[in-house]
């Protein structure tokens, strides 16, 4: 199981909105074939893993591990209860059941109707954390939430005053590089509009090898020009503001009342475009928006090794560290929700 949680990350972020799934083929405790879910519309794991194995004859003796519970409905690729049956898999090792109403313990239920032996419940708790985006997306209707930040040693997310209209860089490169990173396993990210009139950012992925996210800008009142980057339709951008709703090109505008609390509002239009993931990158009062509805589940704070003789302050969370780590000379913090 711990080899499929490992293929599976492979299949991220490409499968989704599907989750990412990694299935182990055992015959004689020696792995005979494996596969991850392919990019969105593309075969399932339990499909590639078969797809691998050399001598057929061997599958009527093996144990399939799987990490998710096999599929039983038609979506876009037929059902991978159909494959395992066909196939007359001895047995069949699930990570979890899948939360999704069209699967959950259906799977299951069909290969144990059709003779096969089915143990459920390995690993749980890191079956879920690998596909923590798609169960928050289907149980709670809305995109897991990542927070992210960088500050100062002296608690500074920003300059009070700028001489250009550019970002403040206050970590290092290789902090950036890891930032990118994160940008190309999310599905969006989200910015308030002071950040785009003050830093004029692509919000795009440069410094990591990966598709760049879908980009939602907050701006109320419609300050946003043509001139300003994120509205250069390279990539799929959704606005956010009290004015009007429309499509143009690459770029939606979504309107929405911000003389009511916002957070949610923002999640639901996300949910409808069936986005599964977002980092919100600020500034502090958009994140404080959304630590102040208690609407996030992980939170990176990344501390660089500068000092602001003054500045806006960086947003302040209450929830205990859950890991550190160091990345050269910067320090970045996690924090999970447990509310």
């Amino acid at each position: 199981m711990k080899r499929c949680l490992e293929i599976a990350q492979s299949g991220l972020p490409a499968a989704m909105p599907n989750p990412a799934v990694g299935a182990v083929l055992v015959y004689n405790d020696k792995i005979i074939g494996e596969g991850f879910t392919s990019a969105y519309g593309g075969l399932h794991a339990e499909v590639n893993a078969f797809a691998t194995v050399k001598d057929k004859t061997l599958l009527a003796d093996a144990t399939l591990y799987v990490s998710l519970e096999p599929c039983s409905h038609f979506g876009k690729t037929p059902p991978c209860c159909d494959l395992i049956i066909k196939n007359r898999v001895k047995k069949v090792v699930v990570g979890m059941i899948d939360p999704f109403a069209e699967v959950s313990g259906k799977g299951i239920q069909r290969l144990r109707e059709a003779g096969i032996e089915v143990q459920v419940g390995v690993l749980e708790n890191d079956c879920w954390e690998a596909n923590k985006r798609f169960f928050t997306f289907h149980q709670k209707k809305r995109p897991y939430i990542i927070l992210k930040w960088a500050q100062t040693l002296n608690g500074f997310i920003a300059p009070l005053t700028k001489k250009e209209q550019a970002p403040v860089w206050l970590t290092t490169p290789f902090t950036r590089q890891w930032v990118h990173k994160l940008r190309s396993e999310e599905q969006a990210i989200l910015v308030g509009t002071n950040t785009v009139l003050a830093d004029n950012p692509k919000l795009n992925t440069r410094d990591y090898f990966g598709a760049s996210p879908v980009r939602v800008i907050l701006d109320q009142q419609l300050k946003i020009s043509n001139q300003y980057q994120v509205l250069d339709n390279q990539v799929k951008t959704i606005i956010l503001n009290a004015q009007v709703s429309k499509q143009e090109k690459n770029t939606c505008w979504e309107q929405i009342d911000f003389n009511a609390p916002i957070a949610n509002q923002i999640t639901n239009v996300l949910y409808q475009h069936n986005i599964q993931s977002v980092i919100i990158e600020g500034g502090t009062q958009t994140l404080q928006t959304f630590i102040a509805s208690n609407l996030w589940d992980e939170a990176y704070v990344c501390i660089g090794k500068t000092f602001l003789p003054n500045g806006i302050a960086a947003p302040t969370l209450s929830e205990t560290l859950y890991k550190h780590q160091q990345l050269k000379s910067d320090q970045i913090i996690t924090f999970k929700n447990t509310k």
